[in-house]
């Protein structure tokens, strides 16, 4: 997935995704050359980890 792409599946804006990365903080990401790219499944994993379960 693009960042464009992350950014709307999350709901938040592409700028905050580059600081998570810049941060360490966000989902899992890969660099090709001069694009970043995420995994879906990593970027749920991380989603999905975030939120404590009842």
């Amino acid at each position: 997935m693009t960042g464009q792409q992350v950014a709307d599946l999350l709901q938040v804006s592409p700028r905050t995704l580059e600081e998570w990365r810049q941060t360490r903080s966000g989902p899992p990401w890969r660099r090709m050359g001069r694009h970043v790219w995420y995994l879906r499944h990593e970027v749920l994993a991380w989603f999905e980890a975030l939120v404590p379960r009842a």
